[in-house]
């Protein structure tokens, strides 16, 4: 059992100011395999205050001294990365090889970028007759998501610290192990004092804390829209600055000159990355109207190379969701697409054969799916896609626009200039054409309410930096 209770603050394990525990659950068998502690707003404010006195470190600490905190960090984390994945496994339940493969390796790629930046950036450089100075912009509160565990904490916590920076960090009371092993690699890199602090807790207690605190400076935010909101509300009173990565349904244009077969089959393991709880996952997929049947017939085929069962089988390639709640969320749309009278393609309600304990669900899609139905407006984050259909690319554009969100979209087609035309007209903050591979040094965020800002690579470093003009210096 992994027993973690205590929080980092100013440099060490303390116990939480009042104690309250909670299980971290297993979701491939629903027992327990650890436990955590639940802070409040009073341990918020003593990490805050750590970090706020170890800013005054950090912001005058060398280039090199930065690079040598980043070096430590990232020998840690490679001497630790088996451990890291099988945390996550444990916690969130992806499958052991994605885990190792993608969740784990793309959390080091952040900081391995973080140092590459770092090492060349230009923080002052001249504009007319003055000077352009990049400050680090203080305490950043941090409150990260359970799907991607340590990635969203280490997109964020790299360029914080790379850029002299001091952090409060909040990950996800569902998923927070994997997290309390960085902090111990983060701690062993030989960092000031208070430079980073981690306090574990629920949203209305200890992320509206961080969200609300005066003394903290930026809000990094990843997670669901309507929690996004909240958090923006309660930093207003002290205008802190705010960078949210939220809610998505992206749309994948398949055009009618691509491949479709190929495209849809890749589409739906696209869709089903992570168990389908990824925010860019492209869950409405837009086939020609003609060509309907086709696209479904090959959507069936896709689910023969599905490996569903224990996720720490090597061989295994979609594990439990993370819970019940999200397990019952993903049940009630899938009643919801059959109720409104989509074609239930595969899958279905209640979990897959031969599997009664976890919160597995049975992959599932739907075709005839209606711009107006549920199971296309809402983000089901699960196994579960819509296969939708057009007449003719402005209207497969305008579907693909007619959303609230804009995190990502995807554009399939043997025509490069013709994807990259109706790529154009995507309100999207990130299109990935003809099955491009996740590229981690561009800038990843969304439009409208998929959030405000960046993160990865040089975008997201800048989010961490304040810009001052310096006028009447030689």
């Amino acid at each position: 059992m992994n027993e973690r209770l205590n929080f980092y603050i100013n440099g060490e394990w303390v116990a939480p100011i009042a104690p309250r525990r909670l299980a971290v659950i297993n979701p491939a068998t629903e027992e327990a395999v650890g436990h955590i502690s639940l802070g409040s707003a009073a341990d918020i404010d003593r990490a805050v205050q750590a970090a706020r006195r170890a800013f005054a470190v950090t912001a005058q600490a060398s280039v090199a001294e930065r690079l040598n905190w980043l070096d430590r960090i990232i020998a840690g984390f490679r001497a630790r990365l088996p451990e890291l994945a099988r945390s996550m496994t444990l916690e969130m339940g992806a499958p052991i090889t994605f885990s190792t493969e993608r969740q784990a390796t793309v959390a080091l790629f952040h900081f391995e970028e973080a140092r590459r930046i770092l090492a060349e950036y230009a923080f002052e450089y001249p504009v007319g007759a003055g000077t352009v100075r990049r400050e680090p912009i203080g305490v950043c509160g941090l409150i990260t998501p359970w799907n991607w565990p340590l990635n969203q904490v280490a997109s964020k916590t790299a360029p914080a610290l790379a850029t002299g920076c001091t952090v409060v960090l909040k990950p996800s009371e569902i998923a927070p192990l994997s997290a309390m092993i960085l902090t111990e690699i983060i701690h062993d890199a030989g960092l000031p004092a208070g430079a980073f602090n981690l306090v574990n807790g629920d949203g209305p207690e200890v992320g509206e804390a961080i969200a609300r605190h005066p003394d903290i400076d930026m809000v990094s935010f990843t997670g669901s829209t309507g929690a996004g909101i909240r958090v923006a509300r309660l930093a207003a009173d002290s205008v802190k600055r705010v960078a949210q990565e939220l809610g998505g349904k992206s749309a994948n244009i398949i055009l009618p000159d691509a491949n479709l077969r190929r495209a849809v089959i890749a589409g739906v393991h696209a869709c089903y990355t992570n168990g389908g709880q990824n925010c860019q996952s492209p869950t409405r997929m837009l086939v020609p109207r003609a060509r309907q049947d086709e696209a479904a017939a090959a959507a069936r085929e896709a689910l023969t190379d599905i490996r569903i069962g224990d996720p720490l089988d090597p061989a295994t390639t979609l594990g439990p969701m993370v819970s019940r709640a999200q397990y019952d969320r993903i049940q009630a749309l899938i009643e919801a697409g059959m109720a409104e009278e989509a074609v239930l393609v595969a899958g279905g309600p209640g979990s897959p054969e031969g599997l009664n304990r976890g919160f597995y669900v049975r992959p599932t899609i739907f075709a005839g799916v209606t711009p107006s139905m549920r199971i296309a407006r809402e983000e089901i984050f699960g196994p579960v896609l819509s296969i939708m259909s057009y007449d003719t690319e402005d209207e497969a554009v305008a579907i693909a626009n007619d959303t609230p969100f804009g995190l990502a979209a995807f554009v399939q087609s043997t025509d490069p200039q013709r994807a990259r035309s109706v790529a154009n007209r995507l309100r999207a903050g990130r299109v990935y054409l003809n099955g491009a591979a996740f590229d981690r040094s561009l800038p990843f965020g969304g439009y409208k309410q998929s959030g405000n800002g960046r993160e990865f690579g040089l975008f997201g470093f800048e989010e961490y930096l304040e810009t001052k003009a310096l006028l009447g210096f030689d």
